[in-house]
């Protein structure tokens, strides 16, 4: 390859020494290298004069054969070298809450501002789904609540939210600044069987029974788009993450847990096997960023 460079910059510049220049080396070493790569194809590439070098037939069509390769390679190593440094490649991100606000929204957002040329392509589902999928290596990561240990796959938390409550404009406790579990163990509470449904739907009767009650949840068909709707015609009441407080939402009211414990971990989960740059330093972006988000709540 460094071969061809030589003889494509001599023929350029029509002389061996217009070419060292170009290429920031010595007469010497061009008129050499050329030389040697000529005994090695057993061809004359160049009549050489002394006012400068034209090319043989034969060097014209080398040339002509071997340009369209030499751009081929280069071009091919340029993407590796990007794919390298994270310029380009594609992480496939699994989520089970909303985009609406909150840590995971401004670090998608700032890290497709940081590194255009990477494809994120976002994944709705469940949990077990999620899993799954990782494991299969047909998702890169996925961002779950919790921060237990997960066979066969790192763990790591990267922000905290508070749990809300959300409810109808209309509703008595709309009033009040904040909200607590006492107030609400006669409360219907309505969530979506689809996820994370099931995971809001354990978490209210795991906090109720904290209380010595049973709460009165029921599961309904919907999205949870629908449910939020459903909630703000006052269908009945559901929990939602931090997220959602940044969502604009006609006739909805959402009101913060009190307890430290509706304070829940969320965490990123990925396959200690992966081999793909991208998500490397997409995960070292969200540390970054975990570090600045602490550091302005400190302030």
């Amino acid at each position: 390859m460094r071969a061809l460079r030589y003889v494509l910059a001599a023929a350029e510049q029509m002389s061996f020494s217009g070419a060292a220049g170009a290429l920031g080396m010595k007469v010497s070493s061009v008129s050499r290298q050329v030389r040697n790569f000529e005994d090695a194809i057993g061809i004359s590439l160049f009549e050489r004069s002394t006012s400068g070098v034209r090319l043989t037939d034969a060097g014209s069509q080398l040339l002509d054969d071997i340009i369209p390769v030499l751009q081929m390679a280069e071009a091919v190593l340029q993407r590796a070298g990007a794919a390298g440094r994270v310029e380009e490649g594609t992480v496939k991100v699994g989520i089970i809450t909303t985009l609406g606000g909150g840590f995971l929204r401004e670090l998608i957002a700032t890290y497709r501002q940081s590194y255009p040329g990477v494809r994120l392509v976002i994944f709705d589902g469940g949990r077990q789904d999620h899993l799954r999928a990782i494991r299969a290596r047909q998702l890169d990561v996925a961002f779950f609540t919790g921060n237990a240990p997960l066979a066969g796959c790192d763990v790591e938390e990267f922000w905290r939210e508070r749990v809300h409550v959300a409810m109808s404009a209309e509703h008595p406790l709309a009033d009040s600044n904040a909200v607590d579990w006492p107030q609400l163990r006669q409360e219907q509470f309505i969530v979506s069987s689809m996820e994370p449904g099931p995971e809001v739907h354990d978490y209210i009767v795991r906090r109720i029974a904290d209380y010595s009650t049973y709460p009165d949840v029921s599961y309904r068909q919907v999205t949870v788009e629908t449910l939020m709707h459903m909630v703000a015609i006052g269908e009945g009441i559901t929990l939602v993450s931090q997220g959602w407080t940044s969502m604009s939402h006609a006739d909805l009211t959402l009101r913060p847990l009190t307890a430290n414990e509706d304070i829940v971990p969320f965490s990123a989960v990925w396959s200690p096997s992966s081999d793909n740059p991208a998500l490397r330093r997409f995960l070292s972006f969200a540390r970054e960023l975990a570090v600045k988000q602490q550091g302005r709540r400190a302030q």
